[in-house]
């Protein structure tokens, strides 16, 4: 067969010389030992856990070694392909501070672009074009439904499901008949003629999980579609060749792929950059574990974190314990250190299933903000509710200096000891929400409607802002003891069959009637930042409810 006459059928037209394209992307000038990597997601706008993962290792990876991080966007599937979807990729990786050096959007180096791989289309099929002369591909005519049948008769036999071997149908068609098909006008794909054995075993080193055995490719997968654009599986090798990647961490679910993707190294005359397989998230159902699912788990999603308002820093102090084993101890000895100080290694990462954990990471986000002095909570706050927050929220920051204040109580800003009650923005501003809002429901008063009158009676008539703690404090006793509550604790302790309750009760009433909840910060404080015509507001309404 004539092979390249068959060539220039299939793919017709001069191509760029495949030797220009190495002057045009040459070896990238870094130190040794530099690392590049990269993220290279499908515009499906939906970025999940496992970029994010991969993203903070690859990117510690890169920048520790002095090397590059870029951004590559794999849009060779049209049909996936949601607007807007690569914005919001850069945005919610810059929400967890991943630095991009290169690459789609980023406004760098544009050395090794485009990042976009429907932009590379012509590199691609020169590519393809010689493997077709050098026989390592062909054309296939199959239909979808000629390959839907086929791999039911695969599952049938309980067969690995596949074009392969004498399932290759179109692998052996002879010169007349493929210019037949041609000629008739068929539609038809190009793939790569594979020549494995998949009997034959290799051992490939992992830069995760160590030696693995990997049997060689019998597949003939496809390479470039029948509208010329390629299947991932070549994209990647020829971007990856040519924007110089040294190293690949991606999932575990592409071991699979490892095979088609050492021959097609191969057959393109490529040096084969090193793989990292990091494992699958994990969720803990019952007694049994299982991979984190799109469909099930809202967390799965990189938009839940951002929606509900995670600390980034705690996001990503809680991947780096679940990327590498060593980092909890290191961060346990140095919490104040910038997290680009731990020596994070590929070496480290888990080489099994990770279980994520929603409640850790909510205990770590609860330490993370705890360590925000008031005026970076208020940023952080304010920064989510302009994003995600409602009208009535972004008001909130209307009054700063109120703002501080309250932030400064619920977190124990200045106190003996730091407040550990915030997990997320979003919680953080329901927390927060009466000290700027009248509520609209309140807890259960445990008193009598005629006791809690009596009571909120008794404290509008001595009320006044200027009082100390003290002096309000002992109000607050005074209208305990004309009600038939204990004005002192020890004496509720001693004899409590002699009273209605204490004068905790007392207060409870009043912390009720001012903010809808029975638990809060210190009342007293909470009723100088509310300011008197508020306080005496909101006590009035529930008097004459």
């Amino acid at each position: 067969m004539d092979n390249k006459a068959l060539a220039e059928r299939l793919l017709p037209g001069e191509y760029p010389a495949l030797e220009s394209y190495e002057k045009l992307y040459p070896p990238r000038d870094l130190p040794a030992g530099a690392e590049v990597t990269r993220l290279a997601p499908s515009p499906t706008g939906f970025i999940h856990l496992g970029n994010l993962f991969a993203a903070i290792a690859n990117e510690r990876i890169a920048h520790r070694s002095g090397g590059i991080l870029y951004l590559r966007i794999e849009d060779t599937d049209l049909k996936r392909k949601v607007e807007g979807a690569v914005e919001a990729v850069i945005k919610a990786l810059d929400y967890f501070d991943i630095r991009f050096d290169e690459g789609a959007e980023i406004g760098t180096d544009e050395t090794y672009g485009p990042w976009y791989q429907r932009q590379r289309a012509t590199m691609y099929r020169a590519f393809v074009k010689h493997l077709i002369e050098e026989g390592r591909a062909y054309p296939c005519f199959c239909t979808e439904e000629e390959l839907t049948a086929l791999r039911e008769e695969q599952t049938a036999r309980k067969e690995v499901t596949g074009y392969y071997g004498k399932y290759a149908k179109c692998r052996d068609l002879s010169e007349e008949e493929i210019y037949k098909n041609l000629d008739a006008g068929k539609p038809f794909v190009i793939r790569l003629r594979s020549m494995g054995d998949p009997a034959v075993k290799h051992t490939f080193r992992d830069a995760i999980k160590g030696d693995i055995t990997v049997p060689e490719n019998d597949q003939d997968v496809v390479i470039l579609k029948s509208d010329g654009i390629p299947t991932y599986h070549f994209a990647h090798a020829v971007d990856d060749h040519f924007m110089r990647t040294t190293l690949v961490i991606r999932g575990e679910e592409w071991l699979a792929s490892l095979p088609i993707h050492i021959e097609l190294f191969g057959a393109l005359g490529f040096a084969l950059p090193r793989y990292g397989h990091n494992c699958s998230l994990m969720k803990q159902e019952g007694e049994t574990r299982r991979k984190l699912s799109k469909r099930k788990d809202p967390e799965l999603s990189l938009e839940f974190y951002r929606k509900e308002g995670y600390f980034p820093r705690a996001v990503k102090v809680y991947i780096l314990t679940l990327l590498n084993s060593n980092f909890e101890e290191w961060y346990r000895k140095n919490p104040d250190l910038p997290l680009e100080e731990f020596k994070f290694t590929a070496a480290k990462m888990s080489k099994s299933g990770t279980l994520f954990d929603l409640d850790k990471l909510n205990d770590i986000s609860k330490d993370e903000l705890s360590r925000l002095d008031a005026e970076g909570m208020l940023s952080f706050l304010q920064g989510w509710a302009e994003e995600f927050g409602s009208p009535a929220e972004q008001n909130y920051f209307a009054d700063r200096e109120k703002m501080r204040k309250v932030l400064a109580l619920c977190m124990g800003i200045g106190g003996k000891k730091r407040r550990k009650d915030f997990t997320t923005a979003s919680q953080a501003m329901q927390f927060i929400k009466y000290f700027f809002e009248r509520p609209e429901t309140h807890e259960e008063f445990r008193v009598s409607p005629a006791d809690r009158r009596a009571i909120l009676d008794g404290f509008l008539r001595r009320y006044d802002e200027k009082d100390d703690a003290q002096v309000w404090f002992s109000k607050v006793k005074e209208i305990a003891a004309e009600n038939g509550y204990a004005a002192e604790m020890k004496e509720y302790k001693a004899d409590p069959e002699a009273y209605k309750g204490s004068v905790a009760d007392v207060a409870e009433i009043l912390r009720v009637a001012t903010t809808g909840h029975a638990n809060t910060p210190d009342l007293w404080t909470i009723m100088q930042i509310l300011g008197e015509a508020e306080v005496r507001a909101r006590i009035a309404a529930v008097c004459t409810d």
